[in-house]
C-alpha cells in the first residue's frame, strides 16, 4: 500500500464525512431541542432510517459504477473516468461557492426544516436526513472511486476513505456529545 494514495483519499473521507456528520449532528440536536425527553428516541429513529438509505444509495452508486466500468475497454474507463473527474471538480467548485453563501445560517436552516418535519410526520425528518446525507455519500462516492481508477490501487484510496470516514465519525459523534466544539461560521 502506497501511502501518496492513501493520505489525499482521507482528506475527502474526513471532509464529506465531516459534512454528512455535522448534518446528521445539526439535525439529532434540533430533534433533542423540539422534542420531549422520552419521545427523543423515537423522533430520532426515522433519521437514522434515512442516513442508512442515503448511504445504501451512495454505495449502490459505487458498486454501479465499478461493475459497469469493468465491461468496457481500456479506452472507454478512462473516458469516463475523465469525464467522472471533470464532474468531480465542477462538484466541488459549486459546492465552495453554496458553502460560502449559506455556511452561517445552516444550522438555522436545518433547524427549521426539522420543525416542519416533526410537525409533518416521521417520513419527513426520515427523507430531510436522506437528502441531507445522499448528496454528501454520492460525492464522495465519485471522489473516491475516481481516485481507485486514477491510481490503478484498490487498497490504498478505499482504506484512506475509510480511516477518513471513521475519524469524521469520531469527531461528529464527539461533537453531538459536546465534547468538542468547532466553529461552524
Amino acid at each position: 500500500m502506497r501511502w501518496s494514495d492513501a493520505v489525499p483519499n482521507l482528506v475527502i473521507g474526513l471532509r464529506e464525512g465531516l459534512e454528512m456528520g455535522l448534518v446528521v449532528t445539526i439535525l439529532l440536536a434540533a430533534i433533542r431541542k423540539l422534542t420531549p425527553e422520552d419521545e427523543q428516541r423515537n423522533a430520532a429513529r426515522p433519521l437514522w432510517f434515512g442516513v442508512a438509505a442515503a448511504l445504501g444509495l451512495a454505495l449502490s452508486f459505487g458498486a454501479i459504477l465499478t461493475f459497469s466500468t469493468a465491461e468496457l475497454s481500456n479506452k472507454a474507463q478512462a473516458a469516463v473516468g475523465g469525464i467522472l473527474s471533470v464532474l468531480a471538480v465542477g462538484l466541488v467548485t459549486a459546492m465552495i461557492f453554496w458553502m460560502r453563501r449559506t455556511a452561517s445560517t445552516l444550522s438555522a436552516q436545518l433547524r427549521g426544516e426539522v420543525e416542519r418535519a416533526l410537525a409533518l410526520g416521521t417520513g419527513a425528518i426520515a427523507v430531510t436526513a436522506f437528502l441531507a446525507v445522499a448528496r454528501e455519500g454520492l460525492e464522495t462516492t465519485l471522489f473516491i472511486w475516481t481516485a481507485v481508477k486514477a491510481s490503478g490501487d484498490t487498497v490504498a484510496p478505499l482504506t484512506g476513505g475509510a480511516v477518513g470516514l471513521l475519524i469524521a465519525g469520531v469527531l461528529c459523534w464527539l461533537l453531538y456529545r459536546r465534547a468538542i466544539h468547532f466553529n461552524l461560521g
